[in-house]
């Protein structure tokens, strides 16, 4: 699609907001999610403010070029658990998360080192438009399951009496209605899929039919209107016996009186003792094991982020039609990446890599301006102190989002198909590639190995990488021709080099 701001774009004041709000919006859910499966105190406001602060490191690592959001990364799930693992005390646990992203960050230095001396044609190589477009198709395709779980979601759990259609022992062959006390019932998933499916709607209509903003905006819309539509439900659900409506969960807002609700506790702050607690006994005797311990839970998995670092950016380079791996650079992305992830941790204890989301956002909008992720980068950083409006993100209910992400996660999807449609599937070196890609990351295919997990979309790379390399391996051996085979076997996406000028002057226009 064409952009309508491009990345050295800047939209008018109040767009900018609405742009912003809405990119904060696309990454929120999966940015707290992190802190609030791994527990152990930490504050989904502090991952907010740390993602905020990752995001602006990264744009200015990248001068300003690279349109993309950093957030709390799922692939540290399990190293930031060995952190808090062997009952250690809350303070090394903290320690534990900011020396993991350490490690994590210096192997992104490092590798950045080497590509800014060895060049990235080794890159175009060995991950050529047949490898990359599936994985980057991938990366959409394997959050389809969370999209459609949190779908049939709600955030609202409260505990009654559970009754449910008994067919197992029916009277004269009719079911009867069974009860269980004391179990956490939720909203009817039939009214939650109705709350996504509203949102999932009116975000399409607003996108295909909206004119100026209302195109522009879908997202903020089509949440907004789930939102309102499940607060309906809510209200209805206080009438006893209504209470499978209740679809949003209010409660948190009873914290507003606390003091603790208006800041975040940050990582730095309880892993350097500033609040006291100190150390546990016999703790600092074994911080070096504890240490090693860290090393190996975090830096093998920085190995396999690099790969999914490399696909995002591939898929956002196709989308605003600029080579980020040229300009700025494939060095100054890891090194935006790596360093913005240190610092994200020092703040919220989650390391932080590029978002999806965050690219779908912009396609969906076609909005690519480098200033809307600042501002969004402001805009966390600022609600992480704003009670109200967190707690407000905080209870907007999954199948809202679950309806927002079947558009954002189908997007990415689609973007990498696009990178293979000038790829001729009808030579069986391409169809087995992208074949194995497709099936390895649909499949699931993941790997543990120790405290290591290879995900799915690594799996699927690093197949992909050896099925093409497997496949012509008799053309490289002929070196006169070596070049002249790989360019038709897996042709590079073309790049387009028409300008966008024209719909940016419009708009330009239209906002005059």
């Amino acid at each position: 699609m064409k952009l309508v701001y491009g990345v050295k774009d800047r939209p008018k004041p109040g767009r900018l907001v609405l742009f912003s709000l809405q990119q904060l919006l696309a990454i929120l859910a999966a940015t707290i999610a992190v802190p609030m499966i791994i527990g152990n105190g930490m504050q989904p406001s502090a991952a907010l403010f740390g993602a905020g602060v990752g995001t602006i490191v990264y744009l200015l690592l990248t001068r300003f070029k690279s349109p993309v959001f950093l957030g709390s990364s799922f692939a540290f799930l399990g190293s930031m658990g060995a952190a808090f693992a062997g009952g250690v005390s809350m303070s090394l646990g903290y320690l534990g998360l900011i020396i993991g992203a350490v490690f994590a960050g210096l192997v992104y230095v490092i590798i950045a080192v080497i590509v800014k001396f060895a060049g990235t044609k080794w890159i175009d190589k060995i991950m050529p438009a047949v490898v990359i477009g599936p994985t980057v198709a991938i990366i959409g395709l394997s959050l389809a399951g969370n999209a459609v779980g949190d779908l049939m979601s709600g955030s609202a759990t409260y505990p009654v009496t559970n009754w449910f259609v008994d067919f197992e022992n029916a009277v004269n062959g009719a079911p009867v209605l069974g009860s269980e006390a004391g179990t956490a019932a939720y909203c009817s998933p039939f009214i939650a899929l109705l709350c996504g499916l509203v949102t999932l709607a009116v975000t399409i209509v607003c996108s295909v039919y909206g004119k100026k903003m209302l195109k522009m905006i879908p997202f903020i819309i089509g949440i907004i209107s789930g939102y309102v539509l499940a607060a309906i439900f809510t209200g209805f659900s206080y009438i006893e016996g209504a209470e499978c409506l209740r679809v949003i969960d209010f409660t948190p807002f009873t914290t507003l009186g606390n003091a603790e609700a208006w800041y975040p506790n940050f990582a730095f702050l309880t892993a350097f003792n500033v609040y006291g607690g100190g150390y546990a006994a016999g703790e600092a005797g074994s911080i070096g094991a504890y240490i090693g311990t860290i090393a190996v839970a975090y830096i093998p998995v920085a190995f396999v982020v690099f790969a999914e670092h490399i696909a995002d950016h591939k898929n956002i380079s196709s989308i605003i039609e600029t080579d980020l791996l040229k300009d700025p650079g494939l060095h100054r992305t890891l090194l935006g990446d790596g360093i913005g992830s240190i610092a994200g941790a020092l703040f919220g204890g989650c390391p932080n890599t590029t978002y999806g989301e965050s690219v779908g956002c912009v396609a969906i909008s076609g909005n690519a301006s480098i200033i809307t992720i600042l501002i969004t980068a402001v805009m966390a950083i600022v609600s992480a102190f704003l009670a109200p409006f967190t707690l407000f993100l905080a209870s907007i209910p999954k199948c809202v989002m679950g309806g927002v992400c079947i558009a954002l996660y189908g997007f990415i999807a689609v973007s990498g198909l696009k990178m293979i449609q000038n790829v001729d599937l009808n030579d069986n070196r391409n169809l087995f590639t992208v074949s194995v890609v497709l099936i390895a990351g649909v499949g699931g295919l993941v790997l543990k190995i120790g405290p290591v997990t290879i995900t799915a979309v690594a799996c699927a790379l690093i197949l992909g990488i050896l099925t093409n390399l497997i496949v012509n391996i008799k053309s490289r051996n002929n070196d006169g021709n070596e070049q002249l085979v790989i360019e038709e076997v897996a042709p590079a996406t073309e790049e387009v080099t028409a300008p966008v000028q024209d719909t940016v002057s419009e708009n330009k226009a239209e906002e005059k």
